[in-house]
């Protein structure tokens, strides 16, 4: 049965036009049974299985959050990237928008190292210590932070492999996603019908190309993060060292 929230959910997310999934002769055979019908040769996703899928995400997500976990945020699509970033940057979790590049889970030390470089390029730019170089010696530098900023700008506070990532669009990310699978690290995906649905621990079927859509599900997302983070307990401090033990280090001085 059908509850008000429920209601309310699927009102919001046929108003977003998540409903829409691709024309049948680009169904996956896994998304069969997520469609409701068709109108005008554009298949319908099944709002209350959208529904159902979507809270088993927002459900991952949370525990996530309460844990402490990261969640790294995926777009490759024009339309996700400002939505993605901007949103990710608001729950200070990491992201990668534009091209994935090859190796950034499984050759995470090396893309690590990049990272660092460019962090401390920025920093001696805004010292002035790039001033020690020739005019075309800076603009060759500064090519090369606005590169290594497109490539890996989101990845900045990521020190570690994240605990799972959240993608739009399973298919375009098809290597991100193959990454993650390789590693087992969960993946999250909002994905259309052309996706496989298969591929991903949590699929989220829905319109992953509508500006709308993508945003509705991003925030959902976002949001039970947050929550995770909330219900958190406080970190630890640190302990301090035992009486005895500091007895024996000033007895030994």
């Amino acid at each position: 049965m059908t509850t008000t929230t429920d209601t309310t959910q699927i009102e919001e997310m046929f108003g977003v036009g998540a409903h829409y999934a691709c024309a049948k002769s680009r169904r996956h055979p896994s998304a069969k049974n997520y469609i409701f019908g068709a109108k005008n040769n554009v298949e319908i996703f099944d709002l209350e299985k959208t529904a159902d899928a979507l809270e088993e995400a927002k459900a991952f997500v949370k525990k996530l959050g309460s844990e402490r976990k990261t969640v790294l945020f995926v777009a490759g699509k024009y339309e996700a990237q400002k939505i993605v970033r901007e949103t990710a940057d608001n729950i200070d979790q990491p992201w990668v928008i534009g091209r994935w590049i090859g190796g950034t889970l499984t050759n995470f030390g090396i893309i690590r190292k990049r990272v660092e470089k460019l962090m401390r390029l920025v920093e001696d730019r805004e010292k002035g210590d790039l001033e020690r170089y020739t005019k075309k010696e800076r603009v060759l530098i500064d090519r090369d932070i606005e590169r290594m900023e497109e490539n890996f700008g989101g990845l900045r506070d990521m020190k570690k492999l994240p605990g799972a990532l959240f993608v739009i669009d399973s298919k375009q990310e098809a290597g991100a996603v193959k990454e993650a699978q390789d590693l087992g690290i969960p993946v999250v995906a909002l994905a259309s019908s052309d996706c496989d649905l298969r591929g991903v621990e949590y699929a989220i079927p829905a319109n992953d190309a509508n500006i709308k859509s993508i945003k509705y599900f991003v925030e959902q997302i976002a949001e039970s993060y947050k929550e995770g983070i909330a219900s958190a307990p406080a970190p630890k401090p640190a302990e301090k060292p035992h009486h005895r033990a500091e007895a024996k280090i000033r007895s030994s001085r």
